[in-house]
């Protein structure tokens, strides 16, 4: 039984109680005032559209950005939102998503921990009548009512393309990767593979950090650099696995002279590019995403079919309606024209330690 008409339901039966009983239970004037008071309040509740939004863990600067857009978007649009933080741990994640169900959630949008994990769990959602949405990040063999994520093949074939840029004499690099337990790391492998080939740059070392957890980088990058002290490049995650990565080289006095690619465009990421430490980031408008996955959600909480999305991915059993955005290659060149006066981040931000650099000197 769908949600919408279960409320629908409610709604009747509350009113033929009201009309039986009404008179009986509340007295006039104030007593009555207040009862319709009630009445009206609980109305009020039941009409608001309640999305539950489970989130691997916010440790990365993004998420905590995609949690703060989304849940604004939603509450303009009517709905209030329920946050949810696994703290990185697939079974909290799952035990949370219970939870969810157990409230009745209109909708669920789910930021997967592990992608294979929540298969059990979104089936049980989608019994109980409530769309799921896989966020950015796709799960596995569960039928999704929608997956929303950004072209991550193609945030590969920027890095890439990238490091082809930045080290023409060609070279040694490095891939220090994300959590295999999320499908998108193997899909900006594969796209960054495929650009490289026939290129003069050669992956000499290749490395994941567990659950996303950029410290996880470097003991990595440490061994790399013994093994392979002459690198070019190194191809990080995201910027946050970057942060960590220059972090290591800077300890070695090889910051700025190893190109150091990453994703998201968090501003410290910006930052550290127009500084000159970071090469580019592949960047992701992730306010569009969130304020989209928001819409969605509250259409999809409501009973609404998303008739226009025509895209579809398959998630290992079933083809799943998607919506993909298209990320951006930002460096030093085009910081000023991409992100700042796309509206993304602001001048001061971004050079906030170029300024101070310069009044330094």
């Amino acid at each position: 039984m769908r949600k919408g008409f279960r409320k629908y339901l409610a709604l009747l039966v509350f009113t033929a109680l009201t009309l039986l009983f009404g008179c009986g239970t509340y007295g006039e004037g104030e007593e009555a005032g207040k009862a319709a008071s009630v009445r009206g309040e609980k109305e009020t509740e039941e009409e608001s559209i309640q999305i539950g939004l489970s989130v691997d863990s916010f440790v990365i600067e993004r998420w905590v950005r995609d949690r703060d857009v989304f849940v604004a978007e939603a509450r303009k649009l009517g709905a209030e939102v329920n946050v949810q933080d696994a703290g990185g741990d697939s079974r909290e994640q799952i035990s949370q998503i219970e939870y969810l169900i157990d409230k009745d959630m209109d909708a669920i949008v789910v930021v997967a921990r592990d992608c294979a994990a929540l298969v059990d769990v979104v089936k049980k959602a989608r019994d109980a009548g409530i769309p799921v949405i896989s966020y950015d990040r796709m799960i596995y063999n569960a039928d999704s009512d929608l997956y929303i994520s950004f072209d991550n093949r193609q945030v590969g074939v920027l890095m890439a393309e990238a490091l082809k840029e930045a080290i023409p004499e060609g070279g040694e690099i490095f891939m220090i990767q994300g959590s295999l337990d999320d499908d998108n790391v193997y899909q900006v492998k594969e796209g960054f593979e495929e650009t490289l080939k026939g290129s003069s740059l050669e992956v000499v070392y290749t490395a994941s950090c567990e659950g996303w957890l950029a410290e996880n980088a470097i003991p990595s990058v440490e061994e790399a650099l013994e093994l392979y002290p002459e690198v070019k490049g190194i191809m990080c995650g995201n910027d946050d696995i970057a942060s960590q990565v220059i972090q290591v080289l800077a300890e070695k006095q090889l910051a700025g002279k190893v190109a150091v690619v990453g994703q998201d465009g968090d501003v410290a990421a910006c930052q550290r590019i127009v500084e000159g430490t970071q090469y580019m980031t592949a960047f992701k408008a992730v306010g569009n995403e969130a304020k989209e996955a928001a819409e969605y959600a509250v259409r999809l909480g409501k009973g609404e079919t998303l008739s226009e999305i025509t895209e579809y991915t398959d998630d290992g059993s079933y083809q799943i309606p998607s919506r993909i955005l298209i990320p951006w290659s930002v460096t030093s060149e085009n910081m000023d024209e991409l992100v700042i006066d796309g509206g993304y981040h602001r001048r001061e931000d971004v050079y906030l330690n170029v300024r101070q650099s310069n009044k330094d000197e």
